[in-house]
């Protein structure tokens, strides 16, 4: 029954594993199609190569700093329990590499490459470990200190504060310190729409993530036994919500509603496992009415030139995720219960300076050392051109 119980569990979180795996190719998707087509390709290899690095650096760092443990054992060890730790490493190795890739897509159009990939290993081997192992390993004891001040852990299930909120804000300072693309607002006042390029390749990113986000969240209980159709329904709600308010708030926008689902789906991670699904059907609607409103004032008003807003859906909304579980996780409004609003406005507030903090320093020291940006010639010719050498389209076929 154990070797059962084992492999069982093995099998069930290499399954969440390929299915958060598959949410890369969302990322890559909803980028290509929102970046202008000469910076299509880049969006596409960023994705990859990121996801690489980041394996690489998380399998020798950063979850031995999360979480205590080294591979650097023989594979007899490695092996033992039907290789639960490895699979386990594997799936908690995607929500490691979806930082760069929420970063990648507020920094795209006119970033240089291999700074980037300089930042993912910092960030993926050192910035996000050490929240990881504090929010979900008890590190530093800053848990038992929110909880002997409050009353209760920080709560983040599935990693709105954890993962999401992080990527957003680590991502703020990159795209502050990395200025707005060359003609998006003008000395007069004006301001350049710089359109997605393709509305069918953003739908079908928005469309696998959110398919991938039910291993995301259903798989974070980590073992079969504890498999909660509560999470399944309340990802489901929160989506719908984030859905409809997004395509209310946005005026039938295709953009706002397809990234709707998404800022659902970001807010409700944290609580999943706690809400009523009529609260997680709130907390998406909230979360999609955030992410419209903030996204036209940071690009229009503001002039910040986040081209996936990806701090208004991943960081103001994963903010919103990490206080929501204190308030419709509670059973005065139909949770479980377990959760104290000022341990998830505590945890989250030090979620959110740990994120910009870090993104300031790493960003910050690119800047001065390496450059962040392409240069004006590289970006009016296109990343694609620039870095790769192709275009994702090329008008002419080489003879050979």
């Amino acid at each position: 029954m154990e070797a059962l119980k084992q492999g069982s569990d093995t099998l069930f979180i290499l399954l969440g594993a390929v299915m958060v795996l598959a949410m890369h190719a969302g990322f890559a998707f909803l980028e290509l199609g929102t970046v202008r087509r000469k910076n299509q390709v880049n969006a596409l290899v960023k994705i990859l190569v990121d996801f690489s690095v980041s394996t690489v650096v998380y399998f020798v760092i950063g979850y031995s700093v999360a979480y205590g443990t080294s591979f650097f054992v023989g594979a007899e060890e490695l092996a033992g329990k039907n290789g639960y730790e490895l699979v386990r490493f594997f799936f908690l190795l995607t929500f490691a590499a979806a930082i760069p890739a929420i970063i990648s897509g507020g920094i795209a159009e006119r970033a240089k490459f291999w700074p980037q990939l300089i930042a993912t290993a910092v960030i993926v081997g050192l910035i996000y470990p050490v929240f990881e192992g504090i929010a979900w390993n008890g590190h530093l004891g800053v848990q038992s200190w929110i909880k002997a001040a409050t009353g209760a852990e920080f709560h983040d299930f599935a990693g709105s504060v954890v993962v999401h909120a992080l990527g957003g804000w680590i991502a703020l300072p990159a795209v502050i310190l990395l200025g707005a693309r060359s003609n998006r607002y003008r000395k007069d006042g004006a301001i350049s729409a710089h359109p997605p390029s393709s509305i069918p390749f953003l739908a079908l990113g928005a469309w696998i993530l959110t398919v991938g986000w039910f291993g995301f969240n259903v798989m974070s209980a980590q073992t079969l036994d504890k498999i909660s159709g509560l999470v399944a329904v309340n990802s489901l709600m929160a989506m719908v919500g984030g859905t409809l308010a997004a395509l209310i708030a946005g005026k039938n926008d295709p953009g706002f509603v397809h990234n709707g689902p998404l800022a659902g789906l970001v807010a409700v991670c944290a609580g999943s496992d706690l809400m009523h699904p009529l609260g997680a059907l709130v907390v998406g609607a909230v979360a999609g009415t955030i992410f419209v409103f903030m996204f036209t004032l940071t690009q229009n008003k503001w002039k910040i030139d986040d081209v996936l807003g990806v701090w208004p859906l991943h960081g103001l909304c994963g903010t919103w995720g990490g206080v929501a579980a204190g308030i419709f996780g509670s059973k005065a409004l139909g949770g479980l219960g377990g959760v104290a609003l000022g341990a998830q406005l505590t945890g989250t507030a030090l979620g959110v300076v740990w994120a910009v903090v870090g993104g300031m320093l790493i960003y910050g020291l690119l800047k001065a050392t390496m450059g962040l940006r392409l240069s004006q010639e590289e970006e009016y010719d296109g990343a694609d051109l620039s870095i790769h050498k192709i275009s994702a389209s090329p008008d002419r076929e080489a003879n050979w």
